[in-house]
């Protein structure tokens, strides 16, 4: 069989500014891979690197080619565990990269059978939870502005980003205008691990569900002393980037929280998913700002999580894919109509 790839790299610009307290970003540049067949057929996939895992886009299209040469030696779509094994010898690092290319070799897979990518996988779409939206910050004012047109929009989940001198406000601010929401935080390892401890029982009086990455990921001593001593649960992301780091987390947290992006791969990701499960962790898929070119994918896998947040193509002004439907929670996989991730390019 002959397979043909290309790339193409996309600059995202956001509907509006997006803060967290390690900065605020206005786009985001993704790169989009292509794997077709000699029939025609295309797999499509995006990656979304973050320079915070040591990943830009100049390191992913550097990369790339020798990905995709991969893909073509190999020349078959379903050889899913041999191109995903032969990446990882080629290129060690760059993850997102790897994502990028598994996608698209996973959405021409699933395509060629006919069939949803989560269909592939036996995966029943009902048991998906909803995507939380994600409110990154702002003056107090337009917190509770964007929480307000966020509850309009049907959203009923919501990730409060923190890591301020008036998380309290802010939080305040957020009920105010959310009553009925289920709230998470996330403050990006801005706080200490007292600090954490403390923050956690005035978050409970606001029924905050879970604290995402409260401390420093390089201070795993810090995250267990959180997780021993806060009231509420403790999420792990910077702190959970590979499947070796699943062991690692899992008496130091509650909930592994996986990005496709720092997997290198759907099944790894898969593998992770299932480490989770082995170690008592629940898990939750987050995502980086990314077009549906990837966020589709990591739809396709909603239905083996606890959590999803599964919204950084809703952050976009406008995106080049149209995938899966998100649009106020429900992650819609069930419906879609077309095979694999459910993706193409808008005209």
């Amino acid at each position: 069989m002959t397979l043909e790839t290309s790339v193409e790299r996309v600059t995202l610009e956001l509907d509006e500014p997006f803060g967290i307290s390690r900065g605020t970003t206005t786009e985001a540049e993704n790169l989009i891979v292509r794997v077709t067949d000699e029939g025609g057929m295309t797999g499509i996939g995006g990656a979304a690197p973050s320079a915070h895992y040591g990943e830009t886009a100049d390191t992913v299209a550097a990369v790339l080619p020798e990905l995709l040469e991969v893909v073509e030696e190999v020349g078959d779509p379903h050889a899913l565990h041999e191109i995903e094994a032969e990446m990882k010898e080629v290129v060690r690092d760059n993850p997102a990269a790897r994502t990028a290319v598994s996608i698209a070799v996973h959405d021409l897979a699933a395509k060629r059978l006919g069939v949803p990518l989560h269909r592939m996988w036996g995966l029943d779409p009902s048991e998906a939870p909803k995507t939380s939206f994600t409110i990154g910050l702002d003056t107090t004012e337009r917190v509770r502005e964007k929480t307000a047109d966020a509850v309009d929009a049907g959203y009923s989940v919501l990730k409060i980003k923190l890591g301020t001198d008036r998380d309290r406000e802010l939080i305040e601010a957020v009920r105010d205008a959310a009553p009925d929401a289920r709230l998470r935080v996330d403050a990006n390892e801005a706080w200490t691990p007292r600090e954490t401890v403390r923050n956690s029982e005035w978050l409970a009086e606001y029924d905050v569900e879970f604290i995402e990455q409260p401390v420093p990921a390089e201070d795993p001593e810090g995250l267990q002393f959180a997780y021993e001593r806060a009231e509420l649960p403790i999420a792990a992301d910077e702190s959970c980037v590979t499947l070796e780091d699943i062991p690692e987390i899992a008496d130091r947290a509650d909930v592994a929280n996986l990005k496709l992006m720092k997997t290198g791969g759907l099944l790894e990701a898969r593998r992770m998913i299932s480490a989770a499960r082995a170690h008592g962790l629940e898990v939750m898929l987050g995502c980086m700002i990314e077009s549906n070119a990837s966020i589709a994918a990591g739809a396709q896998l909603a239905p083996l999580l606890d959590y999803a947040d599964l919204d950084g193509s809703l952050l976009l002004a406008s995106d080049p894919y149209s995938g899966v439907d998100l649009t106020g929670g429900p992650i819609r996989v069930g419906e879609q109509e077309r095979g694999g991730i459910g993706v193409e390019k808008d005209a």
